[in-house]
């Protein structure tokens, strides 16, 4: 990719575009690249998530494989590293980064945030913003915009001096990330704020935003000079992907831009869809995949709420985490074939449907798409949704048979073939039309047309029908029909293919060596140290325990201590702990508690008289989403051990609601909650009681199932009331002490299971000693030399037990997998002076997006040394073995 030296030319007008032979230009006919137009495949590719000596390395493979972007987040916690500190250096050198991807020959879309998801912490909001509670993030609010104008004070200029054509890759940049996700109350307002922030700071490449779920002016407020891109994760085996990606690219159509698809799955059967379904971009996300070092995952809600990602991140793309191609990596060679040899005709095509019906014997889109090319014909995209193998609900349905323009062709299972129909041979220097090609066109040439099938290719040349058979690899197979030479080749011949020549002689590149690899092995010896406690900085005395960042920790954990009296106390409440709280009573360590903010009984009735109360509480990872279901899963939320309390008294308080609602009437029933009897099924109907407590208390609403709407208002009726929805996964509600009238509503529902109530009167426990344990703490007494003793493995430990472990590694070109074996263990690992990850082994919480039983560390990270920590549990806590696997 050359990088001409001319300027930059583009207009900041609302519009933010370009004119065609100037930088970037975006039409409904798609993106133009100095007046070049351009289909671009694009793979997520980050910085933050690699060690940097292998930035090059994986910025060519990506190259290597067709593609010619990436796109790359730009994390604004990973570079604030706390209030005003900023760094750009080492793994933090976006600009080194950019620079790399100048050299090896790609563009760069760049997504500064300033929330990103990505499963990052927090979504990289740093944590601190939540310590200010006038501030409200992702908000047109000017608090937030003045700590996002410090992060694009910052990033902007580095992203501005590297735009291209006039220094650099940077074809495009995104402002935020899936906004119609998020409650924002003025999109328009905090869009435009940020565009203006762009344009101040000289970003003259469109800029972006990308919608998550459809909602184009959610994600973009309708603001001008913002263009509107779309991510899709559709079912790869959904028939109705065509149809709805179609819509997107015609609305887009319809305001003269292109449809540009920033996220979406990694397969290239679907991408083939999104292809010929319009999009002018596809960038499937996370195609190369790397790993969440450090503390920097996030906790999430995949699923069930409250999962916490993995330190490899690694959803499958072509690229593992550790760098190893995948068989998709073969398909995005094969894709990136065709489009190159189609080229213009390609990137300039409109989205339709088939002009004739296509028929099939196989599972396939309820709604075909193709492509007008520039100059002529279709590119039909038929996709086969069987697999061919296996059990699943799409899989044992073999090689098929589609039916195009009346010509039978076969299509093989778990493929997208993108055939042409009736495009003109003029370009590639023969008269004629190729009326039919039933397989991917991976070359073409005078005379010379290659293409790449595992099944049999049938080819009409005018009115010259050819049947090929399949192609093995090493065996391609030929043909000649009105002068033309047609050559076949296996996809593992195909994406080696060099050249070909007329008479069809083809010439392959060597193929790749393959890596070398090494035997599983398991390490039974380590060194203990001898000073086993690291040290904690001292954070004071507090009435009530506070955040974890208000005394400073953003990474890492805290310690909480303090003595009550437990005298004629049953029970604690714990309220709001978040997110790995270690509690022990009375010397007595608790089950890990892993609830997010959800509101935890303990039972401590084996205590009593005066005690000793400790928590150790350890930041997993901030919430990248919004999550309202649970505390802690707030976009925002804090960490920390919330507030304890012991519970005085607990009372039921079911009965005596008025019924407010269907045709009750007045003076209003009285009724147990939930008890009203109607035929309204489904309809809501409102209980209301007054309940008094002389101390703060906790309603508990037992068998939610739907979240039910609550308010609570102090004395009259109708006095303010504050709502509240309450879930099944924290069915409780705080009140202050006082007299309120507390209103539930829930649908009706005659067959559910009805619920309960009770109120639990509560003291505080109060005055807690605190202290704290960052991660520049944890790193530096990790990483410094300490004398050990050699111990053999296994290492029993007691819960809430720590021991520090030196392990000695072998060389290893490629870097290891560390996956330590054991029950109810935590293991945090450091090396190269950095904190590579961490590992829960035995009974923990939901974890997403790779194997979360690793530890990777890079090649040339030297010193590895491991934090282990017991957790109470079922079993005994015990590190049994280190398992060493080669990364490949």
């Amino acid at each position: 990719m050359s990088h001409p030296t001319t300027t930059l030319g583009q207009d900041t007008t609302p519009d933010h575009t370009t004119t065609p032979d100037q930088g970037i230009a975006l039409d409904a006919r798609g993106i133009r690249i100095e007046g070049g137009p351009q289909l671009v495949l694009c793979a997520s590719l980050f910085y933050f998530r690699l060690p940097r000596e292998q930035w090059r390395a994986r910025l060519a493979q990506v190259r290597a494989s067709g593609y010619t972007c990436v796109d790359v987040y730009l994390p604004w916690n990973f570079h604030e590293t706390a209030p005003g500190r900023w760094s750009f250096e080492g793994r933090r050198d976006i600009a080194a980064f950019l620079d790399l991807a100048q050299e090896e020959g790609l563009y760069v879309i760049a997504r500064p945030g300033p929330y990103i998801c990505s499963e990052w912490d927090g979504g990289a909001l740093p944590a601190w913003l939540g310590l200010d509670p006038q501030l409200r993030v992702r908000q047109h609010e000017p608090r937030f915009l003045d700590r996002v104008t410090a992060w694009f004070d910052q990033a902007l200029p580095l992203l501005a001096e590297r735009q291209y054509p006039a220094n650099g890759p940077v074809i495009m940049v995104q402002l935020e990330n899936e906004l119609d996700f998020f409650d924002c109350e003025d999109r328009t307002g905090y869009l435009t704020a940020l565009r203006d922030q762009a344009v101040r700071h000289g970003i003259t490449v469109p800029l972006i935003a990308c919608s998550g779920q459809g909602d184009l002016e959610g994600a973009t407020g309708d603001v001008p000079g913002v263009v509107p891109a779309c991510n899709f994760y559709p079912d790869d085996d959904s028939p109705h992907i065509e149809p709805e990606v179609r819509r997107y690219a015609e609305l887009l159509a319809e305001r003269d831009l292109p449809l540009l698809i920033t996220e979406t799955n990694r397969r290239h059967r679907t991408l083939r869809r999104l292809l010929a379904s319009g999009a002018s971009l596809i960038a499937p996300y996370l195609q190369s995949s790397g790993w969440n070092f450090g503390y920097t995952p996030s906790a999430g809600n995949w699923g069930r709420p409250g999962n916490l990602m993995s330190h490899g991140y690694d959803f499958g793309g072509y690229v593992s985490s550790t760098g190893t191609e995948r068989p998709e990596y073969a398909e995005a060679q094969i894709l990136a074939r065709v489009v190159d040899t189609l080229g213009a005709r390609l990137a300039l095509a409109t989205p339709t449907v088939p002009h004739t019906p296509v028929t099939t014997d196989f599972p396939t889109s309820s709604s075909p798409s193709a492509l007008r090319l520039e100059g002529g014909g279709l590119l039909l995209a038929v996709p086969h949704l069987g697999t061919g193998a296996g059990t699943g609900r799409r899989a044992g349905t073999g090689t098929g048979t589609a039916v195009v323009n009346g010509v039978p062709v076969a299509v093989g299972p778990d493929s997208c073939p993108l055939m042409l129909v009736d495009v003109p041979l003029g370009p590639w220097g023969h008269e004629g039309t190729l009326t039919l090609a039933s397989a991917d066109l991976v070359a073409a040439g005078e005379g010379v047309l290659v293409f790449s099938s595992e099944v049999p290719v049938t080819v009409v040349v005018g009115d010259t029908r050819v049947e090929i058979p399949a192609p093995a690899a090493g065996a391609p197979q030929r043909a000649t029909a009105a002068g033309l030479t047609l050559v076949a080749l296996a996809p593992a011949d195909a994406v080696r293919l060099r050249a070909a020549d007329r008479d069809g002689t083809v010439h392959l590149y060597a193929p790749t060596p393959a890596r070398p690899t090494s035997a599983p092995a398991a390490m039974r010896r380590a060194r203990r140290r001898v000073d086993t406690t690291a040290p904690e900085r001292a954070a004071g005395r507090h009435e009530l325990p506070p955040t974890l960042e208000s005394l400073g920790v953003y990474r890492g954990r805290g310690t909480y201590r303090t003595t009550t009296d437990l005298t004629g106390v049953d029970e604690l409440l714990l309220v709001g702990a978040a997110d790995i709280v270690d509690l022990s009573v009375a010397g007595r360590s608790r089950p890990t508690i892993a609830g997010f903010g959800a509101t935890r009984r303990i039972d401590v009735r084996e205590a009593t008289g005066s005690v000793e109360v400790e928590a150790v509480v350890e930041i997993w990872g901030h919430a990248n989403f919004d999550d309202a279901r649970l505390p802690a899963l707030r976009l925002g939320a804090l960490r920390g051990l919330g507030t304890l309390w012991t519970v005085r008294e607990t009372a039921d308080v079911s009965a005596l609601w008025e019924v407010h609602g269907h045709w009750s009437g007045r003076p209003a029933p009285l009724r147990e909650l939930g008890g009203w009897s109607s035929t309204r099924v489904g309809v809501p109907v409102t209980y209301t009681r007054e309940i008094r407590s002389d101390t703060a208390a906790a309603l508990h609403l037992k068998g939610v199932v739907e979240p039910v709407r609550v308010t609570v208002a102090d004395g009259e009726p109708h006095t303010d009331q504050e709502a509240h929805t309450v879930h099944a996964e924290d069915p409780w509600l705080p009140l202050p002490a006082g007299t309120h009238r507390v209103s539930v509503t829930l649908p009706h529902h005659p067959s559910g299971g009805g619920l309960r109530a009770e109120l639990l009167t509560l003291d505080p426990v109060t005055d807690w000693t605190c202290s704290a344990q960052d991660d520049d703490l944890l790193t530096a007494f990790a990483t410094e030399a300490a004398p050990g003793q050699e111990v053999q493995l296994p290492l029993a430990l007691a819960p809430g037990e720590e021991a520090w472990l030196d392990v000695d590694l072998p060389e290893s070109h490629d870097g290891l997998l560390l996956r330590p074996d054991g029950t109810q263990i935590r293991v945090t690992g450091w090396a190269g002076g950095e904190c590579v990850g961490r590992v829960w082994v035995g009974d923990r919480p939901d974890f997403s997006g790779g194997d979360a039983n690793v530890l990777w560390i890079p090649p040339g990270w030297s010193g590895l040394t491991l934090l282990v920590r017991g957790a109470a549990g079922p079993q005994v806590p015990e590190l049994r073995v280190l398992r060493l696997e080669s990364s490949d």
